[in-house]
């Protein structure tokens, strides 16, 4: 495996890949990996010749008071994993290369409507940062394909919108969500729980898995729904932030009709924001 950390270091190695008619598998990421992320690099490894791995912290998804300084860095066992799993190359870009007329001056890209709402609407900008890195680490490696975890629902909705609406040459998949064997989604903040509050967060998953089944037994009082189980979560120490029930591929509030349903949860437990979400077909 390969480490480049440059822009011009990786565009003359992928000049290499297009001569020999290699396709290229890409995986961003912003490190702390676990088997979620090592998921996506087989899934990738699955349908390229050439898989490429990015990590890069990008400030400009992070609110003013979200947990950039305190985001786990841990290159070195990254690094590691990686090259066990046999990636090509490791992209390890620093913040002046990805921006080097700083935060204030970066030309964004914004997908409207979808990035305002759910998430978009708990952190304000948050969209706006993830777009706009990804759409910048496509334009450098230019792959065939790229590799997301469906645990971030809502991420992998705008950047296939993205992705669309900027006629980009390249394929989204969205890989299934890697849990623990409480039902706890794998995420790298995880890490930022307490022993206390990591008995109990693998509520999250319970709750969306018992709405899905009241929406397969009929119930489509949804407000009613999300009411009683926002109250549930605060009993049991969360802090909710939102329970939504919508359309899975327009992310709008879900009507009675609805066949292709997602749950998508995020609640406060102490200083760790956490967030699921789960498909329903009916």
């Amino acid at each position: 495996m390969q480490t480049i950390s440059t822009i011009d270091g990786l565009r003359e190695i992928r000049r290499e890949w297009q001569l020999a008619g290699k396709s290229i598998g890409f995986v961003p990421t912003m490190g702390n990996l676990h088997s979620g992320h090592l998921s996506l690099v087989e899934a990738a490894k699955e349908h390229a010749d050439i898989v490429v791995v990015s990590i890069f912290v990008n400030p400009l998804q992070f609110g003013a008071d979200e947990d950039l300084d305190s985001y786990p860095r841990t290159l070195e066992a990254d690094s590691e994993h990686l090259s066990k799993l046999g990636v090509d190359v490791l992209f390890t870009p620093s913040v002046e290369a990805i921006y080097p007329r700083g935060l204030e001056q970066q030309t964004f890209v914004e997908v409207p409507g979808i990035s305002y709402m759910i998430c978009g609407a708990s952190r304000p900008g948050h969209f706006r940062g993830v777009a706009t890195i990804v759409s910048k680490l496509f334009n450098m490696v230019q792959p065939n394909s790229a590799f997301f975890g469906e645990k971030d629902y809502q991420q992998v909705q705008v950047i296939k919108a993205m992705v669309t609406d900027l006629s980009m040459n390249l394929s989204v998949h969205a890989i299934p969500t890697m849990r623990h064997n409480d039902g706890l989604a794998m995420s790298s903040r995880n890490g930022y729980l307490t022993e206390d509050e990591r008995q109990i967060a693998p509520m999250i998953y319970q709750t969306i898995i018992r709405i899905r089944e009241q929406i397969e037994s009929g119930r489509r009082d949804f407000n009613q729904l999300i009411n009683t189980e926002n109250t549930l979560l605060a009993q049991s120490g969360f802090k909710p932030d939102y329970i939504e029930i919508r359309d899975a591929f327009t992310l709008q509030p879900a009507s009675f009709e609805g066949k292709e349903l997602v749950i998508l949860i995020a609640a406060f437990l102490g200083k760790t924001r956490l967030i699921d979400n789960i498909q329903v077909t009916l």
